[in-house]
Parts: C-alpha cells; structure tokens; sequence
C-alpha cells in the first residue's frame, strides 16, 4: 500500500491541508474536491493510482483541515479559491499536472487550465460540470437565490446543509446504499458544523451564479486548446446530469465518456472502476 503523507502549506499566510504520495519525479496530478466534502473523498483513489502518479489532493480553503478564514477576512467566491489553489501549485511546485475535478472543484479546475494552459496535461471531471444542460432542477432553489438574493431565499438554502440532505447526495441514485461508508458523510456533516461554516456555504451557493457565468469562457478554453479530456460520471447525479458529461464532446472531439451506474459521489461505491479508467487514459 502506498504511503500516504499529510501535510500543510503555508500560501502567503493561508494553512492549505493536502494529501501527497507517489513518486515525485512521476507524472503530477492534482486532484480537487467538491461540496460539502474534503480531500477525504480520495482515500480510496490515492492508493490505487500512487504507484505510476506523483499525486496532491489540498482542501479547498473554508473545507476539510485547511483555513477557515472568517467572512470579514476572506471573500469566499470560487475566484478567491482559485486564487488560493493556484498559488498552492506554485508553493509546492506543480508546474505541470493532470487535474481531477469534482463538483467545485471543476469551477476551480477550470479557473486554472484558462490562466494557465500551458500547466495542464489533462483534466479528468468526475461529474465536474462546465455546460447549461448538466444543471438539473435540483438548482432550482440555489437559482431563485441567484435571481434575488433575499433573506427568505437564502435561508431557504439552509436544508442543503443538514446532515440529512448530505446522505442523501451520498447515496441518492446508489443501486446498493450498503456500500456506502458512513464515514464520507460524517465527516463532511462535522466540518459543516462549525461556527461559522453554513454563512461561509450560503454565500458559495451565491456565487455559484459566477461559474455559470463563466461556461462560455471554460468551453472556449476546450476548444482553443483541447486538452485530452475523460469524463468519469456518476450517472445517477441528481445535480449534475449525463447530459452535461456528453457536451464535452462537442468543444473536445476526442473526449472521452464513461458512465457508472452510481450517483454524485461516484468514489464511494466505484474507486476501482474510476482509478483503473484514469491510469488507463493518463498513461496512454
């Protein structure tokens, strides 16, 4: 088994947490989480790819172990987080890499390959989406916050925080619930307990609108450079539809789709089936 180091970098005064193995004269890969969760989501991936990858998995600021900066200290838009991430590959000296994204860490991701195209080798999105027909009625609430950012309707936002709501993403579409490990989404409900952290979530259900903002921009990147490009889907995503993993093909010809007959968390029941679809696209 792998080792598997923990560690923290210091990017100008901000703690960013990270997991790293591998071999660090390997090819790079950067692997970015999602809402509500963490670098955790990974443990099971990190081994079964750390062998032929030299690979960093950081929380995201305001997630996991990493700095949780009050509101009045840091602006918590998918901008800002990109700005923070993007040093972080400076810091630790990811020049050139493969990216993983996942759910925000496709906005993130995305932020990245368009200021730096030169630094990506590939991107892999595990229901990371970057197209209007991926978004399914499950934004709907998050949409009328956008159209008017009342009281009424962000507090409305609040049932996505609980913990029921949070078990529900992790086994929602999920054939067998059993294979689901408690653990993911206990962790998660953990940090989005903390003083503090549901203001800091809201505000990022807002600033969505801002990625949404910025599709034409990511699929004009796709097209200009066309990165080699596997999508790895949970088909049964109840926020992020097929239909969004397939428009990748149309900015990038030679993308390549696959679906799994699992959910939005596709790791938790489909590790294996994901890393062996990974190393067999990043090796070739």
């Amino acid at each position: 088994m792998p080792a598997i180091a923990y560690r923290n970098a210091d990017v100008d005064g901000f703690k960013v947490f990270y997991r790293e193995a591998g071999r660090s004269g390997a090819p790079k890969l950067l692997l970015l989480h999602g809402f509500p969760s963490s670098s955790h989501m990974f443990r099971d991936l990190i081994p079964r790819l750390a062998d032929r990858f030299h690979i960093v998995a950081p929380d995201l600021p305001g997630f996991g172990q990493s700095d949780m900066p009050s509101r009045d200290d840091f602006a918590y838009t998918f901008d800002n987080i990109a700005n923070v991430i993007d040093r972080f590959t400076e810091v630790i000296g990811f020049d050139r890499f493969a990216v993983y994204v996942f759910d925000y860490g496709a906005p993130t991701g995305f932020r990245l390959a368009r200021k730096h195209p030169e630094r990506i080798t590939a991107i892999v999105s595990q229901n990371g989406n970057a197209y209007e027909e991926g978004l399914s009625e499950g934004w709907n609430p998050i949409r009328a916050y956008w159209t008017d950012p009342s009281h009424a309707n962000r507090e409305a936002l609040r049932a996505l925080l609980t913990l029921e709501t949070t078990v529900w993403q992790y086994t929602h579409g999920v054939p067998d619930t059993t294979l689901v490990s408690p653990d993911g989404y206990a962790l998660d409900d953990f940090y989005l307990s903390r003083p503090g952290a549901d203001e800091i979530q809201l505000d990022l259900f807002g600033d969505y609108r801002s990625n949404v903002g910025l599709y034409p921009a990511f699929q004009e990147y796709f097209r200009t450079h066309k990165p080699p490009f596997l999508a790895v889907w949970g088909k049964n995503d109840p926020f992020f539809l097929p239909a969004g993993a397939e428009a990748f093909k149309r900015d990038i010809p030679g993308a390549v789709v696959r679906f799994f007959n699992t959910g939005h968390f596709a790791l938790e029941t489909h590790a294996e089936e994901i890393a062996s679809a990974i190393s067999e696209f990043l090796i070739r």
